[in-house]
């Protein structure tokens, strides 16, 4: 049985079809339809994924996304779908940026809507099971010689700097750093980081790692932790050493 899934469209149709259907497959739609309503509820009801619509009053979902992954206090680590009636690749990837799991554009079939929570729950839940084997091995930090990766503060250091990352970043340095040394492929990236549409695989994949090494100031010709392995995809190439609470 999933848990409560939250809409939050400003759309009232939208809302009274999707939690129609979606009753057929035993979830419980709950609908907002501004932002501080959704906001409000995310905290009440504490639902298992978010369905985010782009175009909303108040603020748009972009803001509603980036609010929400900057206060993982307030929120959790709540898995969000966006929708927007705006197909562009290049919107699809400011959310993937700002951390979301999933960007479906309207108009859409309610059944891959379906499709698509039960696969970012599904992989949400692999990624929480990740972060479970850490816990249980009671590492809190992994490091190299000038960059700290905390996943108690979830946070960033570098010479001991706190670094403006996002949550997506911050996933893509945990995916790198908990396997120095291996290379991985775009589509295996994606896979870490609980993926979107494959026909933004490249792009997207590229866009993160290349914001991610500006963050790291990792652009020089002979990088000091991210390669790119041509036709084959990146690898962290710093010692990595973990830190036991």
């Amino acid at each position: 049985m999933v848990g409560k899934i939250l809409l939050i469209d400003d759309d009232v149709k939208i809302g009274q079809l999707l939690t129609k259907y979606f009753s057929q497959f035993d979830i419980e739609l709950c609908v907002a339809h501004k932002p501080s309503d959704g906001f409000a509820m995310i905290e009440s009801l504490h639902p298992a994924l978010l369905i985010l619509d782009v175009m909303l009053p108040e603020m748009d979902g972009f803001e509603v996304c980036r609010q929400i992954r900057q206060q993982p206090e307030r929120f959790g680590h709540l898995p969000i779908i966006m929708l927007t009636a705006r197909g562009d690749v290049t919107d699809r990837i400011v959310g993937l940026e700002l951390g979301a799991d999933d960007y479906l554009p309207k108009p859409f079939e309610p059944r891959e809507l379906i499709v698509r929570v039960q696969s970012v729950l599904r992989r949400s839940q692999l990624a929480i099971s990740d972060d479970k084997q850490l816990s249980e091995k009671n590492i809190s930090q992994l490091k190299t010689d000038c960059l700290t990766l905390d996943l108690v503060k979830q946070s960033v250091l570098l010479d001991k700097q706190t670094l403006d990352i996002t949550s997506m970043e911050f996933a893509l340095l945990k995916v790198f750093m908990q396997a120095p040394g291996k290379t991985f492929s775009r589509d295996e990236l994606m896979s870490e980081l609980r993926g979107i549409d494959a026909e933004l695989y490249s792009r997207a994949i590229d866009t993160l790692v290349s914001r991610l090494r500006h963050r790291l100031n990792d652009v020089r010709k002979s990088p000091k932790f991210i390669k790119t392995v041509w036709g084959r995809g990146y690898v962290f190439v710093a010692k990595v050493s973990s830190i036991s609470t």
